[in-house]
């Protein structure tokens, strides 16, 4: 569990990641590099899901090693499947991490949803729902293992 005071908002509890894969987690359907080190970091503390369409067929073989599982949509479009899982979870004690129009229902109702901005870019709606923003898919995990950052970006 990681929990975090922070000034304006309350207490934030966590229990769980979620993750998508292509454009968050990955390029092309290949995990970038360092991610797969800090997840396993992050999952001392918390529960680690990927959930993906798997667009390119790789995230399994790419997340070998991975402390979490791996779960394919059934539905290609998935925005529904991704909210319909995290609320499945407790969505008030779930971090959501994505990039695409696809994210965007999980991002709204987490606890805390983490919009990156990678190299495959990131949809408007996915920044709009997300409490936070940033430029790289390691920075979004650092934000989980270093919390302070957290209370420094969303305190009122």
């Amino acid at each position: 569990m990681i929990s975090v005071e922070i000034p304006g908002l309350g207490e934030i509890r966590l229990h769980s990641l979620v993750l998508d894969y292509n454009g968050t987690l990955a390029l092309d359907g290949h995990l970038a590099e360092g991610v797969l080190e800090r997840l396993n970091l992050l999952a001392k503390e918390l529960k680690i899901y990927v959930i993906t369409a798997d667009t390119f067929g790789l995230a399994a073989a790419e997340c070998k090693g991975l402390n979490g599982e791996v779960m394919i949509l059934q539905n290609p479009l998935g925005a529904q499947e991704k909210e319909d899982f995290i609320m499945s979870l407790g969505a008030e004690q779930v971090a959501a991490v994505g990039n695409g129009v696809n994210d965007c229902l999980m991002l709204k109702k987490a606890a805390l949803g983490i919009a990156v901005i990678g190299d495959e870019g990131a949809s408007v709606k996915a920044v709009n729902a997300a409490d936070i923003v940033v430029k790289d898919i390691r920075q979004a995990l650092e934000l989980l293992l270093h919390t302070k950052r957290l209370k420094a970006t969303l305190r009122g």
